[in-house]
């Protein structure tokens, strides 16, 4: 479980403390004794209860916050699918510390977010929906490593016929431990909402991180139907299905390296799928029948 141990040892560094468990949408608990997380190297065995003693558990943290500023490109270096390759740059556990906005940051435009709320808008129906969850701490609601790039390059592959969204949920750190049950109800309500008010629209997920967790809760609780697709990036259950979705309908990315989704070391590696935008945007466009 060192995908675990590495947002343990990343929420000390900021000093986030973290409320205790509750009650998770779907159960989990085999995953977290003894299976496989990387594409290649396995982790060690533990239980739930064995996560639960790595992360402080006074007090509570909050990281939902609405910003509102354009992104660019993030560190390159990430690799699709099973197949990885090297980043540039590493570094230690502790010095992601300086890299990722802390509960307490501006809301605005320093920190780099975006918003998609084109479905709780009602903003009229397109071809395509895509609901995005944000990794830990990250702002707005589409984050900034890779979610609003994916958005500007599926509006431009499909002629800005898409609808974007991004999960309000507080992406904090003891989220982590909720294994996605902080915004997964929400992201499934979202693509009910999306479906009810465009039935013909085809709804599509993308998640980053803890975002990618809650794209597995939230499609645990939905049908076969309501989803099309999905991609994601530094994904902690990268070796479980995605509901009811058939593998080819889902992509993920994971960096070599990445001590998140692979039993890495590089922390840099987890802040480097925005040079996986564009393959992603055309993956969901392929899977979906738009190209």
């Amino acid at each position: 479980m060192k995908s675990f141990v590495t947002l343990s040892l990343l929420a000390t560094a900021l000093a986030a403390p973290t409320p205790t468990l509750h009650g998770r949408q779907f159960d989990l608990s085999s995953l977290l004794s003894g299976s496989s997380s990387g594409s290649s190297t396995s982790t060690g065995s533990s239980g739930l209860s064995a996560l639960a003693s790595l992360f402080p558990t006074s007090g509570s943290a909050t990281g939902s916050t609405t910003g509102s500023a354009d992104t660019s490109g993030s560190a390159s270096g990430s690799t699709t699918g099973t197949t990885t390759s090297s980043t540039d740059s590493s570094s230690g556990l502790s010095a992601l510390s300086s890299l990722f906005p802390s509960s307490s940051a501006s809301t605005t435009s320093s920190s780099g977010s975006s918003d998609g709320l084109s479905v709780t808008s009602n903003t009229g129906c397109k071809e395509l929906t895509f609901i995005f969850a944000r990794g830990t701490t990250e702002m707005g609601n589409m984050g900034s490593v890779v979610g609003p790039e994916v958005a500007s390059a599926l509006q431009s592959l499909t002629g800005n016929k898409v609808t974007v969204q991004g999960v309000d949920y507080p992406a904090d750190w003891a989220g982590n431990m909720d294994l996605g049950a902080s915004g997964g109800p929400k992201m499934a309500s979202l693509v009910k909402q999306a479906l009810s008010q465009c039935p013909n629209t085809k709804v599509v997920l993308g998640g980053y991180s803890q975002g990618s967790m809650v794209v597995h809760n939230a499609a645990s609780s939905l049908s076969a139907g309501q989803i099309q697709a999905a991609v994601l990036f530094g994904d902690p259950l990268k070796m479980t299905s995605v509901g009811k979705l058939a593998s080819s309908k889902v992509k993920e990315f994971c960096a070599t390296g990445d001590p998140v989704c692979e039993n890495g070391v590089n922390v840099m590696a987890h802040l480097s799928y925005g040079s996986d935008a564009q393959t992603a945007a055309q993956f969901l466009v392929s899977a979906v029948g738009l190209s």
